[in-house]
Order: structure tokens, then C-alpha cells, then sequence
């Protein structure tokens, strides 16, 4: 067996996700729609795909059903391979009866399933990151260093470690110290990247480094199986710093782009990067596509439209309106007139039929869209929102907090218009 197949990926579903709600709200972190056309687990689900990985686990606990609709209709495999994407939402058992309590826990609960498969790796990956990997090298590091466990690790300058765990290595990249989140900047120096571990990166930096953990791991299977045997629930906080002295444990340098999608800026920020002409993030790499559901949806069509850096999903209408920096969803509609700025649109589910459109028009409802002459600035329009003519809309100088009844939500400065939301004609929240 090629050594790639006796590889079995587990994909962190995550927790409730409430640093990224309202997007959360009514679907997990893995679910939530990226760059026009994606959903973030299909980042790592791609890149175990592109590394002749197809075993994969994909373990998720909350507001799980359209993760588990867009898995089902996106990723069937050859039933001759043996690949898979299965997906093990938290259960009662005679064991336990209550939720997965972290990241160390939920696999915990699982290593009953990973046993019917053969392995002798176990690689664990997030399922909120976007980057593309070729996991063969890392796998490929972890054998030839007879490493327990191979961490991957990507340099982060010193005055930008808050939040991440990090590890002191050797010239051999053997971690010597790991810290979880440290906030002591006395700690974060005594872990900075030494000039040995400096000379291995490709790029060069006048300011001193860290190496931050990706949340990346690759377990040989006994070796996990005992770094679990205990209460522990997480792998950064706990059972990482419990293997130190006892097991070898490896960092794996990863020096390309990488961002975990973790709160609503990030999320933001990522996805408008994705519109600039060169963004840091390549969709048009032949060699490792991102694969996701087909849609089989019609070509977009615009009509007399402005379109300056901007990402458009298959199937939607834009009618003599100007779009800057943006990112447009599957079936987004905008009408005549609006303009829009640093905007994200989700798009839609759906159509809406005729009689629909007449139901909208008895009712005074605004359709699923962006209507006539709307002014959006600095805005996620999450899907099936329905904009009526006329509104306006943009986080500055407003406070963080709920508008129109919790239809509009503005945090870290970027306003939010939640999924399914109506907003009558005019109004105007800027």
C-alpha cells in the first residue's frame, strides 16, 4: 500500500463558532460559504485530495445539517478505492453522554470508528483554515524523522503571536518547548525562532519569529491512542505539552499562505482579498483545485454594470450597478442603480419562481436580493437576505451591537446582514 493510503485524515468540525457569528447562527464554521462558490471544509478536504489522500473523517457537533448536505452531494468517491468522507457528529453512548469538550475529546470519542480502517497515521486538521498543502511532505518528514508526532509550523513575526501556540525547536526541528497562547512577551522571546532554525526558511525577515502551530498533526496510531488514554480535551493546551520528554515530537516548516478563519474580520479580510488582482490565495491553480459542489447553474450575466476587483459565483444577475472589491455568492441578484463597496454577497439557495415573485409583490416583500439604488459599504450580505429598494447601509461610525430587531448586526466594524433577512425599502442604517 502507497504510504499516502495508510493516511487517514480527521477534520475538526469546531466548536459553536460564536467568534464568527451571525454567520454561525444557523450552520458550523466548516459550513459557512467562501470566495463565491465554497464552503471552508472544502479546503481541507481539497488539499487531503491533492495529496492522494481519500480517507477522511470529518467530526462535527453543532447546527451540522448543511455541512452534511453539501458533504453528501459534493464528495463520492470511487467505491473501488476505498475513499470516503464520513462524518461523526458528537452521539450518547454508554460512555459518554454529553458534547465533545474540545479538540482532544472529540477524537477521543472516535478512535472506535478510525479502527476499521487500516492506517498507521492519523494526520488531524482543522476545518476553518484557508491554505493549500501538500500533505505528502509533511507525512514525508515525519517518517524519515522517525517522528511520535510532526507539528506544522509557519514563522509568524514576534509582534504577532497572540493567539497562537508556540514551539522552541532544535537545528533538527525537534520541539524542545511548546506554549500554548502565551501573552508574557519575556516567554514569547525566550521561544523566538535562534539563527540555526532562521537559515532552514526560504524567506528572510529583519524581525524576530516565532514558529506558531497550524493545528496541523500527524499521530502515529499507537502514539495517539496513548496520548488519549487519559481526561485531556485539547491537543495545544494538554496532551502536546504531556508528550514533551516522552514521545519525539517534530515541526514541519510551512512558509506559504495560511489564515484560520476564526472571527468575522478574519473571515472578511480573507475573502475580500480574494478580489484584489493577485490575491495571496490562487482558486486558479490547475494542479491542486479546490473542489466543491456542482451546481450546474447558468453563466452570470450583467448588463451595463461598473465591475472593478471583484468575485462573481455562477448564476447571478447584476443590472446596470457599480461593484468594487467584492465578492458575489451563487444566484446573487443586484439591482439597477446600487452600489456596492467591500462587500460580501452569499448569494442564494434558490430561484425564486413566479408565482414567488408575484407572492413578494401582494405582499410588499422585497425579493431574495439587493434591490434598486441600495448604497452597501463594508458588509456581509449572508444568503437568502432579501434588501428592498432603496437602502443603505455601512458600519461607520456606528457601534457594534443588533439593528432592526437583530435583521443587521455590526461587529468588529463590519456589518452583517444575517441569513434569511428582510429589510423593507429605504432603510438606511449608516
Amino acid at each position: 500500500m502507497p504510504s499516502e493510503k495508510k493516511v487517514l485524515a480527521v477534520i475538526m468540525g469546531g466548536g459553536r463558532g460564536t467568534r464568527l457569528s451571525p454567520l454561525t447562527l444557523e450552520r458550523c464554521k466548516p459550513a459557512v460559504p467562501l470566495a463565491g462558490k465554497y464552503r471552508l471544509v472544502d479546503i481541507p478536504i481539497s488539499n487531503c485530495i491533492n495529496s492522494s489522500i481519500n480517507r477522511i473523517f470529518l467530526l462535527s457537533q453543532f447546527n451540522t445539517a448543511s455541512l452534511h448536505r453539501h458533504i453528501r452531494s459534493t464528495y463520492r468517491f470511487d467505491p473501488f478505492d476505498g475513499g470516503f468522507v464520513d462524518i461523526l457528529s458528537a452521539e450518547q453512548t454508554e460512555k459518554s453522554m454529553d458534547w465533545y469538550q474540545g479538540t482532544a475529546d472529540a477524537v477521543r470519542r472516535n478512535l472506535v470508528h478510525f479502527r476499521t480502517s487500516p492506517h498507521d497515521l492519523i494526520l488531524i486538521l482543522s476545518g476553518d483554515q484557508l491554505y493549500r498543502m501538500d500533505f505528502r511532505e509533511i507525512i514525508e518528514h515525519h517518517r524519515a524523522a522517525k517522528s511520535d508526532v510532526t507539528i506544522a509550523a509557519i514563522p509568524v513575526p514576534a509582534s504577532k503571536v497572540e493567539g497562537y501556540g508556540l514551539m522552541r525547536v532544535d537545528e533538527d526541528l525537534q520541539i524542545r518547548q511548546f506554549v500554548e497562547k502565551p501573552k508574557d512577551p519575556a516567554v514569547i522571546a525566550s521561544l523566538a525562532v535562534g539563527p540555526s532554525v532562521e537559515a532552514q526558511l526560504k524567506e528572510r525577515s529583519a524581525e524576530k519569529r516565532c514558529l506558531a502551530s497550524m493545528g496541523i498533526y500527524v499521530f502515529n496510531k499507537s502514539v495517539l491512542a496513548e496520548a488519549l488514554d487519559n481526561s485531556m480535551t485539547d491537543f495545544g493546551r494538554e496532551v502536546i505539552p504531556n508528550l514533551l520528554g516522552r514521545k519525539k515530537l517534530c515541526a514541519h516548516l510551512f512558509e506559504g499562505y495560511w489564515e484560520d478563519i476564526g472571527t468575522v474580520r478574519s473571515f472578511f479580510e480573507a475573502n475580500l482579498a480574494l478580489a484584489q488582482p493577485l490575491p495571496p490565495f490562487n482558486f486558479f491553480e490547475p494542479e491542486a483545485p479546490i473542489y466543491t459542489q456542482e451546481n450546474y447553474l447558468p453563466a452570470s450575466k450583467f448588463n451595463r454594470c461598473a465591475i472593478d476587483s471583484v468575485v462573481i459565483g455562477d448564476g447571478s444577475i447584476i443590472t446596470d450597478s457599480s461593484i468594487h472589491h467584492c465578492v458575489l455568492g451563487i444566484r446573487s441578484y443586484v439591482g439597477e442603480g446600487s452600489s456596492l463597496e467591500d462587500v460580501i454577497v452569499m448569494g442564494a439557495d434558490y430561484y425564486e419562481t413566479t408565482e414567488q415573485l408575484r407572492h413578494n409583490a401582494e405582499k410588499k416583500r422585497p425579493n431574495i436580493g439587493i434591490g434598486k439604488g441600495c448604497r452597501i459599504r463594508r458588509a456581509i450580505i449572508d444568503k437568502n437576505a432579501r434588501i428592498g429598494d432603496g437602502v443603505r447601509l455601512s458600519p461607520v461610525g456606528k457601534a457594534d451591537g443588533s439593528y432592526a430587531d437583530g435583521a443587521v448586526i455590526i461587529r468588529e466594524g463590519i456589518l452583517i446582514v444575517v441569513k434569511g433577512a428582510i429589510l423593507p425599502a429605504g432603510m438606511v442604517i449608516e
